[in-house]
């Protein structure tokens, strides 16, 4: 009887410790302290769960904001984008006036950046030029140029600008390839009009020569010979100063965090 009473407590010890609802007895800094360690043993998914009850316990704490941030930062670890980017895009809606936006803005344009720089390359080849979608690279860049406009004294702002840059050179390529697509499949308008965009969205990138020759030859091919000369005068006037400066190699990514309270 003593034995099975003692199992019996035994048992009860167990099933207690491991019930969930003892977290609700947790005060925020625990929770905080609990959700932290899960990130620094990499358990980004458990992580965010932590976070989301500490902000689900504590909506205006004094961990609110770092717990929505963490969040981000977690699905990002996680390899999980799209989650992390509508973790950042509710940030912004809930903290407008935050200290802390220049970082949002980084890490929104840094989770594009990392996830669509090399598939670009990737797939150049590969796949009918027409059909690929820039659309995040343009989310990275605008996401970048808000830091920069906004926060310009951010410590972000330098490897922003930088990144900025090459994401330029890369959208433009991305259109000269598209135009030459065009070109080489006799879509001369299509080609000429693509070429164009060119040197009106990136006029400072390299690819603007690359841009006035593909336009020169669908002018010419589609009997335009007007435009064909501006489009020859325009690029010899260019080519005399000489073609402008490749873009560097893509930035590393550094690996951000922030501390908030110390």
């Amino acid at each position: 009887m003593r034995h099975s009473l003692a199992v019996f407590l035994l048992l009860s010890l167990v099933a207690c410790s491991s019930d969930p609802a003892k977290d609700d007895n947790l005060t925020a800094d625990q929770l905080y302290a609990q959700a932290k360690e899960s990130m620094a043993d990499d358990n980004y998914e458990k992580a965010v769960k932590q976070f989301e009850k500490l902000q689900s316990r504590f909506p205006y704490g004094r961990y609110a904001q770092q717990a929505q941030m963490e969040i981000a930062y977690a699905y990002y670890k996680h390899s999980e984008p799209a989650p992390a980017l509508v973790a950042l895009d509710n940030f912004v809606k809930m903290y407008p006036n935050s200290a802390h936006l220049d970082y949002v803005y980084y890490l929104k344009g840094l989770i594009n950046f990392n996830e669509n720089i090399n598939s670009l390359f990737g797939t150049l080849f590969k796949q009918d030029p027409s059909e690929r979608d820039p659309a995040a690279l343009r989310d990275s860049f605008a996401a970048f140029k808000e830091l920069v406009t906004r926060f310009p004294d951010s410590k972000y702002t330098p490897d922003a600008r930088l990144r900025m840059q090459y994401l330029l050179t890369t959208l433009a390529n991305g259109e000269v390839h598209v135009a030459s697509y065009y070109l080489r499949r006799g879509a001369y308008v299509a080609a000429a009009n693509r070429a164009k965009g060119v040197l009106i969205d990136y006029p400072q990138t390299p690819q603007t020569l690359e841009a006035l020759q593909i336009m020169v030859q669908a002018y010419d091919a589609m009997g335009m010979n007007d435009l064909r000369d501006d489009a020859k005068r325009v690029l010899a006037l260019n080519a005399g100063k000489g073609a402008l400066p490749e873009a560097k190699e893509s930035p590393k990514n550094p690996s951000p965090w922030w501390q908030f309270w110390d």
